[in-house]
Formats: structure tokens, sequence, C-alpha cells
């Protein structure tokens, strides 16, 4: 959407902003249309009673119809254990400071709020500010822009492909520590390239600096792309995933609420703050920032516990007063792995009692 309004931009007149919201349509359009395709949810039909057709569409998704393939067997205990622990853990606020349950929420929301915090949307919404203080201008500054989304988008993807195999603590520490870097680079480069720009950098207030043409531009320009790679490959992803993963089954869906609403919060606060920030402490702006990152590394390091491929149990015994020290954790195996392999250890125990059973009728029929 940010190029097809680059691009509606040389339509004229109210023609121009029309054309892209009536592209917005088309996706909505098809949305509407495949929606009464969709399969509904296994979890709503689960939570309705239509237990046979909740399995059946778990089987339709993961396994070609086959009702006793292990993965669906495992799914669905741990949607049915859900289910329950959503009852037994009942209605209120108070649960989320209960006992060790406190410092679970206290990780989901600050994970949230130090995503946030790094900075990282302080390029993403305002590098079109930061191209033309490296002296940039018009198109080249839009395209310049537009190109971290595609960089964003594609570190992602290739991120998604390994996340587990790397683990949380060293995503969110790393990933804070290598966009702290590129922020001290940023501040830094600004900091000893400064040239003040009375009246605004092409006439906009909101711009007051920029920095010299030649090497000092262009290096303001490749730290600000490394630290999108950097968070695209590490807080991107790592701070919403261990938010998901941290709360107990009756208290998840509740719980990752507050963590959205803490990201969103930080989200607007931080848009607001930019602008001004840009034209009252100018390139300091970039060294807190690099401050913060330090901070939430060292927040990361000491707080959260590694939780990649824990069982809930597991989860909770690390989040409780007795549990082992964040930095002592290691990442597990696969919580659905581990739910897959229970589910074909009760195939083969009832498999082997069911042969048992045969042989002791076929030796009461032989007597």
């Amino acid at each position: 959407m940010y190029f097809i309004g680059y691009g509606c931009s040389y339509i004229d007149g109210s023609a121009s902003f029309r054309t892209a919201w009536g592209i917005q349509f088309i996706p909505c359009f098809f949305l509407i249309i495949g929606l009464p395709f969709l399969p509904r949810s296994p979890r709503w039909l689960a939570k309705v009673g239509r237990d046979k057709e909740a399995i059946k569409t778990l089987a339709d998704i993961q396994a070609h119809g086959n009702t006793e393939d292990t993965l669906v067997l495992a799914e669905w205990n741990e949607i049915v254990g859900a289910m329950r622990a959503e009852r037994e853990a009942g209605k209120g606020w108070r649960k989320f400071f209960r006992n060790g349950m406190w410092k679970r929420t206290m990780a989901g929301i600050s994970v949230q709020a130090w995503q946030q915090l790094a900075g990282a949307n302080v390029i993403v919404y305002y590098l079109a500010y930061i191209a033309q203080m490296a002296g940039l201008r018009g198109d080249v500054a839009m395209v310049t822009s537009g190109i971290q989304y595609a960089v964003f988008i594609v570190f992602t993807g290739i991120m998604w492909l390994f996340i587990d195999k790397v683990g949380r603590r060293p995503l969110l520490v790393c990933g804070a520590l290598g966009m702290g870097f590129c922020h001290f680079v940023v501040g830094g480069v600004m900091a000893t390239h400064y040239v003040s720009v009375p009246g605004g950098v092409g006439g906009n207030a909101n711009i007051v600096f920029a920095v010299r043409s030649g090497a000092p531009a262009n290096t303001v320009i490749v730290f600000s792309y490394l630290l999108i790679v950097v968070y695209s490959l590490t807080l991107a992803p790592g701070c919403w995933i261990y938010a998901a993963e941290i709360w107990s089954l009756g208290t998840r869906a509740t719980g990752m609420s507050m963590a959205a609403l803490s990201n969103w919060v930080f989200n607007f606060a931080l848009g607001m703050f930019t602008p001004p920030a840009f034209v009252n402490i100018q390139w300091r702006i970039f060294i807190i920032f690099g401050v913060l990152c330090v901070a939430a590394a060292v927040w990361f390091w000491v707080f959260y516990p590694e939780t990649c491929g824990k069982t809930l149990e597991e989860i909770e015994i690390m989040f409780g007063s007795d549990g082992p020290r964040p930095w002592n954790t290691r990442r597990g195996e696969s919580r659905l792995d581990a739910g897959i392999e229970t589910a074909r250890y009760g195939q083969r125990k009832a498999a082997t009692e069911g042969d048992h059973s045969e042989n002791l009728r076929a030796g009461a029929a032989k007597v």
C-alpha cells in the first residue's frame, strides 16, 4: 500500500486518494467471497460441544482427514486442556497478579513495551525524514523509505525458518544489543557531521538539521536499513512469540490482549514523541534509543527465562518463586512434538493392550 499510495500521488485532484482507497477494497472483496468456504475454528466447535466436527476439521487441516493422526490427537488434547484450564481459572483480573502469575504478567506487558522502546518505529515511521537529513530529496527519499518494508518482510520471513532453533533469549538479547549499536552509530554520525538548517530541510519544520553529504550521509542510510534488518530478525518476531508463550492456558487470551495493548500504547506514544524530538533534541534521540536498547538487553537477560520448546508446566515452574535463574534456562524440544510423542505412546499402548487381550482370548478358546 505504501507504493500504491506513492504512485497515486501523481494523480491530480481527489482521484488521488480515492484511487488508493478503492484499491484496498479489492482484497476485501476476495476475502468476503472466500469466508463462507473457510472451515470453522476447531476451538469454537469444541467450545459449543461439537467435538466430532472439531476433530474432523483438525484432521482435514492437518492430516488429510485422518482422525487418528498423532498430530491431530496432540492438538485436540491441547484444545481440551486449554478449555478446561479456562473454566478452572475463573473470571476477573486478580488471577493475573496472584502467586507467580504476576511475573508472567510483567513479562508479557514489558516485552511488548521494550519492542517499542527499542526505537525501530523511529526508523519505520520516519525514514523519509532521516533520508532528507541525509540529503535525499523528493521521490528518492520516498522510495528509500518504502524499500524498508520490503526488507522487513524478507528478513522476517527468513527468521521464521530458524526461530525455534535459536531460542527466545538469544533473539531478544542480541537483537536489542544490535539495534542499540545501530542507534549509536546513526546518532554519533549525526552529532559529528551535524549541519543546522534554519527553516527546516525542504521547508519541513520537523527537520531542522541535516548530515553532511558523502560518507556520513551514506553511513546514516546504511545503518538505518541495518537496524531494520536486525529488528526483523530478532525483536519483531521474538517479542510477539515470547508474549504468547508465557501465559497459562487459562490466562492466555486475556494476557495476550494486555500485551498487545501495551505494544500499541507505547507505539502511539513514540509516534507522537518523535517529530517534536527531531526538532528539540535532534540527533540525541538516537542516543536515547541506543541506551534504551542496552537497558532492554539487560532486562531480557535478567528477567526472561527461555520458553522455546518448554511445556506449560515447565514455564509455570520457571516463573515460580523456586524456579531457576533466567540466565540458566536453555531451549527445550517443541511442545507440540512432545504432545505428538504422547499421542504415539498412547496408540502403541492401546495396540499392545489389544494384542494382549486377543492372546488371552485365544488361549481361553484353546482351553
